[in-house]
């Protein structure tokens, strides 16, 4: 550091150490003697190495200098970078820890930096174990990677390698190589090679080895003699001949996923069988057959590992046109893909131990190993194999490469959920099967079950590379009115099916089936029955989550998230002790499984009993029957006890057990969650968001339900009307209705307005109409507004519209007085007008009289059945069924049903139209007769009152005979009293 950059730093050291004594002793003067003796403390707290050298202690300060400078220099745990604050804390602490550095005796303790332990360990030795013996002339130099960099730069090594290197070397050129010698004196050496030393098959000419001269050994010659014997046209072939231990091994290398190999060779994506490959003791047909059996098994593995190395993100090579590789790059990962392909690894690492297995017994030579004997060792793992390949074949090759991951998940999962209920079906003979796809399942189903638990959990629907059946509209916000019902959409998928057998066809690498195949509707078939509950907790927790509500739950919500197990871990232990549950009681079980055993054989005779008649003699299809029907009875008997026990071996899941399995193991827990977050969430709304309160708001205003409010509001409307004054202006409107409703509940004052909506002008031609385009409107506010909806609100509308103008009519006649008519009379008695009427006064005033009961019992009748007979009965059922409400969709559907009930029983529906056209007629008739009856006998013509007088008899007959022909056929039962009472009326007439 230069002088001038040495001095600034000083200046500025001073001045901070002034601001520190400044800023903890709070004394602002600096040339106070507080302050000075202060400032030389902490400058004696900084300046250790300073003071160390004023009191000739030089090698303590030696010491100072070199250790904080290495301290400060070296890394620290969880520590970034050196000279960190972490560091200067820490030299501190130590500082304050010490005796004074003045004060205190010290001598520097030598310290031995730590060697790093040389690896001694011969890993030449191990890695070369049971392969070759040891090299007889130990001091041969070790080979130099320098010697051979132009031949590994030639042919590089691969994992996929077996380490057979193909002589592709002209037959001319290889005669002109020069042979290999040995030096004499050196027979040891050439004898150890030539005991150790594979011969080099793979290569042409190659000559032929040592074997046995016994005919078994000898059988390729002599059928090779007989056909040249008896087919004058045999023309012998140039062989290339292996022993059975190459074969084993190549068997072995194919089968672990090696692809280059001599005896079976890829060739367009499929593994083939060389045609000059044999053996001295077999037929050139017997071992192809075996060959190309193996092949099959070899081209199953090799599809199942490129699957799982494109989905590793592995393999390197370009994929063929149409193949299913994943999708990589910025795309998030497909989990279920993931999963599904950790389930085939961890199945392949135990299968490739079984090969190794082999592979040493092999090298071993304890005891002979056949192809034969392998073959039947690998018969189980062969087996599990093709079921492998079917369900990789079925659920992933044939779906097209532009497939939605959605349809790929779900494809998937229901191929393994079919396939464990047919290979099931078959019986204990695919209990392997059956348990090897239950675990592939299992494992496969996971990323599933872990977007079901964070969704339903945490209210976050987490899944990226869109692969679950349900998926999340985001343009819908949560606090969004709409949100319940288009925040979400469920997909069902069509899907191909096929029945056949697919590994032969999967053989040749076809990656589509089109023949035999029909297209049907489905969706993740294990999530059926709980699909609903899911989509409820899901929405419910969202919504939750959004909610202020201010719950003991939230606070400590994230400790408790931290001790809970996720719905995947409660399946597994369900899983588990279930199929432990037969271990523990294995003599019931023992007994349980006699008793089956007897049923079955007593089944067995019956059915077959009954097929003999049919002159069926099949003993198996008897025993399949007398089992299915066992199986179906014991299911029937367990699941209403609801006490599960697992027959068969708790290795094997059946059709049977795999259902209850999910309803005893998975449906419980997603239950539970489900009564949990809904049950919140309709707390909550109740209880925070005052739901029932506004649910009775509404149909107070909009049912008349608050008779006395709401009576101030439309009688004040109603006298004008009577007064001829103008009444449709929203002002008057508005300040009625704020004075009706706000002298008994001011709180909903507020939330009340009403509008006039423009009314085509032909509507208007009847009185009745006029009160055409009233619209009442509540504001509700969110979540609430999720069940009441707008249109709740038009429907409420519609049957405040039919309830004013019913109580408009019976207004209109109630306030009629008799006096108007008796003293018109009088005025006209004696009069011109009263001698040319065609009846007297007093008759008409009869008349009159008897007409307006008559429409009073009409209106009155009909008042009554929509208030009493519908609104009560149905308002009182319909707060129980709301108390009763599980989940928020629930009580909206619960609602709608309520409104729709209230709708129809008006007699609004379409379908109705005509019934409500002749009510209308009649309210229209009472205007036009309160109308004529406050006028009085002036205007009055003796014709008006014997139309009004036939208008009502024909709709009045009219209603009665449509109302009792729809009682008698029982279509609208409701309507039996209003039926009743208007027949009561219309036999006084």
């Amino acid at each position: 550091m230069s002088q001038a950059h040495w001095t600034k730093f000083e200046k500025e050291t001073e001045e901070e150490v002034k601001n520190l004594v400044k800023h903890i002793s709070g004394i602002q003067d600096e040339e106070e003697q507080n302050f000075q003796l202060a400032l030389k403390f902490t400058w004696s707290n900084f300046r250790i190495y300073e003071k160390l050298m004023v009191h000739s202690d030089l090698s303590k300060a030696e010491s100072w200098v070199r250790l904080t400078e290495e301290f400060l220099n070296s890394p620290l745990p969880n520590t970034d970078g050196t000279k960190t604050d972490v560091h200067h804390s820490l030299l501190d602490l130590l500082l304050h820890l010490s005796d004074s550095p003045l004060n205190s005796n010290y001598s520097e303790t030598p310290r031995l930096k730590e060697t790093e332990k040389e690896d001694d360990f011969d890993w030449c030795g191990y890695l070369q174990e049971g392969e070759l013996d040891t090299d007889p002339y130990p001091d041969t130099p070790e080979w130099s990677e320098e010697e051979s960099e132009d031949e590994d730069s030639q042919q590089p090594l691969s994992r996929e390698d077996s380490g057979i290197q193909v002589d592709r070397t002209p037959q001319e050129d290889q005669e002109k190589t020069v042979p290999v010698t040995w030096t004499v004196g050196e027979p040891d050496a050439r004898s150890w090679l030539e005991q150790h030393v594979v011969t080099p098959y793979w290569q042409g000419h190659t000559p032929r080895f040592p074997h046995s001269l016994h005919l078994h050994s000898n059988l390729l010659n002599v059928w090779d003699q007989h056909v040249y014997n008896t087919d004058p046209l045999y023309l012998p072939e140039e062989k290339a001949f292996v022993t059975e231990t190459q074969v084993i091994r190549e068997t072995l290398w194919l089968l672990s996923g090696v692809k280059k190999h001599f005896i079976f060779q890829h060739q367009d994506g499929k593994v083939v069988v060389r045609n000059d490959v044999v053996v001295t003791h077999l037929t050139n047909n017997c071992l192809r057959s075996v060959l190309e059996h193996i092949a099959v098994y070899g081209q199953a593995v090799f599809r199942l590992q490129r699957f799982i190395d494109e989905v590793t993100g592995y393999d390197t090579e370009p994929c063929p046109p149409g193949s299913y590789s994943s999708k990589q790059g910025t795309e998030p990962p497909f989990r279920t893909y993931q999963a599904f392909v950790w389930a085939l690894y961890k199945y392949f690492t135990s299968f490739k131990q079984e090969l190794t297995t082999i592979e040493r017994d092999l090298i071993g030579k304890d005891e002979t190993v056949t192809l034969a004997g392998v073959l039947d060792r690998l018969t189980p793992h062969l087996a599990q194999i093709k079921v492998l390949h079917k369900v990789f074949c079925t659920g992933v090759a044939e779906v097209p490469p532009e497939t939605p991951n959605v349809v790929r998940a779900s494809h998937l999962l229901n191929t393994l959920y079919k396939a464990i209920i047919e290979y099931d079906s078959v019986g204990e003979a695919s209990q392997q099967a059956v348990a090897l796809l239950f675990s592939l399942w299992t494992e496969t189903v996971r990323p599933y079950l872990e977007i079901v638990d964070e969704w339903i959990v945490h209210g976050h629907l987490f899944d990226p590379a869109k692969e679950f059946i349900i998926q999340r509209n985001k343009d819908v916000p949560v606090n969004h009115r709409d949100f319940w019902y288009a925040t979400y959409t469920l997909y069902s998928i069509s899907e191909t099916v096929e029945s056949e057998d697919k590994l032969s066809d999967a053989a040749s690498g076809s990656s589509t089936g089109e023949q035999g195949s029909k297209s049907q509707l489905t969706m993740v078939s294990f999530l059926k029955p709980v699909l609903k509950q899911i989509i409820m907790a899901g929405k419910s927790m969202q919504l939750l989550k959004n909610l202020d509500c201010k719950e003991a739950e939230q606070t400590d919500g994230c400790t408790r998230d931290a001790e809970r197990k996720s719905l995947y871990t409660l399946f597994l232990e369900s899983v588990q002790s279930r199929l432990r549950c037969r271990d523990d009681s294995p003599v019931d079980t023992v007994t349980e499984q006699q008793a089956t055993k007897q049923s079955l054989i007593k089944m067995q005779s019956i059915v077959a009993q009954h097929l003999q008649m049919d002159d069926i003699h099949d003993p198996l299809l008897a025993i399949n029957f007398a089992r299915l029907y066992l199986e179906q009875s014991d299911f029937h008997e367990r699941f209403s006890g609801g006490d599960v026990i697992v027959d068969r071996s708790s290795e094997s899941v059946t059709c049977q057990t795999f259902e209850l399995t999910l309803r005893s193991c998975l449906y419980p827990h997603i239950q539970k969650r489900y009564i949990e977050c809904c049950g919140n969430l309709m707390t909550t709304l109740k209880k925070d968001y005052r739901l029932l309160e506004y649910l009775q708001a509404m149909r107070n205003y909009f049912l008349l339900e608050a008779g006395d409010t709401m009576y101030d509001f439309y009688t004040a409307i109603f006298d004008k009307v009577l007064e001829k004054e103008s009444w449709q202006q929203l002002a008057f409107l508005n300040v009625q209705l704020q004075e009706a409703v706000g002298q008994r509940c001011p709180e909903d004052s507020s939330r009340l307005s009403i509008f006039l909506e423009t009314i085509d002008p032909v509507r208007k031609k009847q009185p009745i109409n006029n009160l055409d385009g009233l619209t009442l409107s509540y504001k509700v506010p969110w979540p609430v507004d999720i069940v009441v909806s707008s249109e709740c609100q038009r429907i409420y509308n519609q049957v405040f519209l039919l309830l004013l103008q019913i109580k408009w009519a019976k207004y209109s006649l109630d306030t009629l007085a008799f006096s108007d008519l008796t003293v018109a009379a009088k005025r006209l008695e004696g009069t011109p007008e009263e001698v040319k009427a065609k009846e007297p006064i007093n008759q008409q005033i009869h008349r009159m009289f008897l007409l307006r009961v008559k429409l009073m019992h009409f209106v009155n009748s009909l008042h009554n059945y929509i208030v009493t007979r519908i609104l009560h009965s149905t308002g009182l059922e319909f707060q129980h069924q709301v108390q009763e409400a599980k989940d928020l969709d629930q009580l909206i559907k619960i609602h709608y049903r309520y409104l729709s009930t209230i709708h129809d029983r008006c007699l609004l529906r379409e379908k109705v139209s005509f019934v409500k056209e002749a009510i209308m007629k009649v309210l229209n008739l009472v205007l036009i007769f309160s109308d004529r009856w406050q006028v009085g006998f002036g205007a009055w013509k003796i014709e008006s009152i014997d139309k009004m007088e036939s208008d009502f008899k024909n709709c009045h007959m009219f209603l009665v005979t449509i109302l009792n022909k729809a009682v008698c056929r029982g279509s609208f039962p409701h309507l039996e009293s209003l039926a009743l009472s208007l027949m009561a009326g219309f036999e006084q007439c």
